[in-house]
């Protein structure tokens, strides 16, 4: 790229009345850099209309594979892949993100969803095979580590926006699950301008809910043996969106302005005194330091030294005329900073429909009491939660069932003759005496079984039956 005249005579080899500065290197590189800046000041990116403040793209409206739509912020499994693990990330690393998740699974899933077998006939063979497959179901939630896992579930929900469960039939009848990382589920290459084959899910090309089966790694697996739990997308979305990408922006200024705030105030108050010396000298100054240290050490980079001075508890300082004593820690007003913090903080709550107690661990402004009432958004927001994971929980028996009919270990009218019901924990602030005595008047009369009774109180009623059967034997 030539940025001088090349007719110029000095460039040329021929005469020239200029200095011969202006030939050497050095010059002719300061004026290439001139050009470049006066290109690099001029330039705009047609792109930077499609960026925000934060530096995060807008999401490309228009048509995609199928099953993106603009109703979600990724059109490609790529996009898909970035936004996961950035809020893998939060989750890893962010304490406002893991406390937010911790929450949720405590409130949700709590000490664990009970599921109870029942039959829907009153006779005594429904009444056998009922107890038949709640034995099974015990033996499979057993087998799997079902609170542990479905504690995970709802974590891997929220963080990643999906989970897939694998199911793995022995040949004892039994399912046993194992969870299949979403980064696992990718339509292979072969099939990358299948639209029906789109994020690794093979559906229907005329009917993007119907699902046939899933890519994982490179192979395909029947539906049949995945279940795939998603969250925060429409029903013709193929995959799920993380919980906390719409506030990621927010959870990640909340920890730079934690970090800034201790960062700040650390550096305040490690500065103890300021001494100002009104009519003193350079050297003067100096000597005075020199003269009040108790100690000096060199440094080893430099030659510095560097003075210290101990002040004990309760010591008071004399200040002589024109010397004067600041204190810095004493000018902190942290509570500004906090304001602006709690404000971040309030954003992410709301995303997630909590209290703001709830993700700042901050009870000074919220009553426990209040918050947790039945009405309360909160406990709305949990209750629709528990209520999706058992509708899921119980999707999946129905499959371990008919693994276990086509083993031979149960009947096969055992799906026709049994209901499953679940039956998460409390959420609202309960007064046990009340909610005693309400169970009781629909216990006596016949609108719920001593069995449901027992449940909603966390107790087993088959053993509490055979403890008061053992306890009211007489004792020889």
């Amino acid at each position: 790229m030539n940025v001088t005249n090349p007719e110029s005579p000095q460039l040329a080899g021929g005469p020239s009345s200029e200095s011969s500065a202006d030939s050497h290197p050095s010059h002719l590189e300061h004026r290439l850099l001139e050009v470049f800046q006066d290109v690099w000041d001029n330039f705009v990116d047609p792109a930077e209309a499609l960026y925000d403040a934060d530096g995060a793209r807008w999401a490309v409206l228009g048509s995609g594979p199928s099953g993106a739509t603009a109703s979600v912020p990724f059109s490609t499994e790529r996009q898909l892949a970035e936004i996961r693990e950035q809020c893998r990330a939060l989750a890893a690393s962010n304490e406002f993100a893991i406390n937010g998740h911790e929450n949720r699974i405590s409130y949700v899933v709590g000490s664990g969803h009970a599921y109870r077998v029942t039959a829907k006939g009153p006779n005594d063979a429904a009444e056998c095979l009922a107890r038949e497959v709640q034995s099974l179901l015990d033996e499979f939630l057993q087998s799997n580590q079902w609170r542990k896992r479905q504690q995970e579930i709802l974590r891997r929900r929220d963080r990643d926006g999906e989970v897939f469960l694998r199911l793995f039939v022995g040949t004892d009848g039994m399912t046993r699950l194992r969870f299949v990382e979403p980064s696992q589920v990718a339509t292979p290459p072969r099939l990358a301008g299948d639209p029906s084959a789109s994020f690794g899910i093979q559906t229907d090309p005329d009917d993007v809910e119907t699902v046939r089966g899933y890519y994982v790694d490179g192979a395909f697996v029947e539906a049949s043996r995945i279940q795939h739990r998603k969250a925060n997308v429409d029903a013709n979305v193929k995959r799920g969106l993380p919980l906390f990408y719409p506030v990621q922006k927010n959870l990640r200024r909340a920890e730079k302005l934690l970090r800034n705030m201790s960062v700040v105030a650390g550096i305040q108050s490690a500065i103890a005194i300021i001494r100002k010396h009104a009519s003193g000298t350079r050297s003067t100054v100096q000597q005075f330091v020199q003269s009040q240290a108790d100690a000096s050490l060199a440094g080893a980079a430099g030659g510095r030294t560097s003075l210290f001075q101990r002040y004990a508890p309760g010591t008071i300082l004399d200040a002589f005329a024109g010397t004067d004593y600041q204190f810095p820690a004493a000018s902190i007003d942290a509570a500004r900073y906090v304001a602006v913090l709690q404000a971040e903080l309030r954003a992410i709550a709301a995303r997630l429909v909590m209290p703001e107690f709830m993700l700042t661990s901050d009870a000074s402004n919220a009553n426990y009491a209040s918050t947790m009432v039945a009405e309360g958004p909160a406990v709305r927001m949990f209750e629709r939660l528990q209520h999706e994971m058992i509708e899921d929980d119980l999707e999946l028996f129905q499959r371990v069932l008919r693994s276990a009919i086509d083993a031979g270990r149960l009947p096969p009218e055992a799906l026709a003759q049994v209901d499953i019901e679940g039956i998460p924990p409390s959420l609202a602030v309960r007064d046990r005496l009340k909610e005693a005595q309400a169970d009781q008047i629909l216990v006596r009369y016949g609108a719920m079984s001593p069995q449901t009774l027992a449940l909603r109180h966390g107790l087993d009623a088959e053993k509490e039956q055979r403890w008061i059967a053992g306890s009211s034997r007489p004792s020889r």
